[in-house]
């Protein structure tokens, strides 16, 4: 079901939040910081698992080296970033306000590369992994928030229902339109953005993944490219 992760998604934010309103800032620093790493080497462990999934590895590296080129040109990575900052200011507020929380938790929860690699996996394929990844980060991460900002937080839930339904909707729509080939290459090509992921987490490397995401987008068309080319010259 396209929507099964986000609904999930949804849920732990929900629970996280209610969570983190009840304890206040009892929960511990280093506990915090264990979960984040260990879901860090589990991001990690569940991007080469979908990398290693490609039919060829020029598919890989093709569209990961042209969707870094175009990420860049277009400056992905800081546009995103300048964008949350933006809205943080513009309507964040200050002093542990209620569109404060809202919105930083907005930001936090609907601003990312997993947001769009897991709802249009989920979308396409049926696979909730990535969104699962997601549903447990943002849950501990609601409860940090929640402590801090106060129940403003639960209100981003429909903000993530809305916007990653969406996206999982829009996905599945296109599903038909591709084969199955181009489907295990975006998988592949979106499993070596959340190792990525995985790096920044455990602060081994400050990928810019965002930059990359239209890598996911170029690999069925390399596809679709090297098919026809083997079809015209009978390879």
């Amino acid at each position: 079901m396209f929507f099964s992760g986000t609904v999930l998604n949804a849920a732990t934010v929900l629970a996280g939040g209610m969570l983190g309103t009840f304890l206040g800032d009892r929960l511990p620093e280093r506990i915090r910081e264990n979960v984040i790493h260990g879901v860090g080497l589990f991001t990690i462990a569940m991007g080469l698992r979908f990398a290693f999934e490609t039919s060829n590895l020029l598919f890989l590296l093709g569209s990961i080296l042209l969707g870094g080129i175009i990420g860049s040109l277009a400056s992905l990575d800081a546009r995103l970033t300048a964008l949350g900052d933006r809205l943080q200011r513009r309507y964040g507020g200050g002093g542990g306000t209620l569109s404060e929380a809202f919105v930083t938790s907005t930001i936090v929860f609907c601003v990312g590369p997993l947001t769009f690699l897991g709802s249009i996996q989920n979308g396409l394929t049926g696979d909730a992994s990535l969104l699962i990844i997601k549903s447990v980060l943002d849950g501990f991460t609601a409860i940090a928030l929640a402590a801090t900002l106060g129940w403003g937080v639960l209100l981003s839930v429909v903000v993530i229902l809305v916007y990653q339904g969406g996206l999982a909707a829009g996905a599945t729509a296109l599903s038909g339109a591709l084969s199955e080939m181009q489907l295990v290459e975006m998988s592949a090509v979106g499993g070596l953005l959340i190792l990525g992921v995985g790096l920044k987490l455990l602060r081994i490397r400050d990928v810019r993944v965002a930059d990359y995401l239209p890598a996911v987008l170029i690999a069925p068309v390399l596809v679709a490219i090297v098919a026809r080319v083997k079809e015209a010259f009978a390879l």
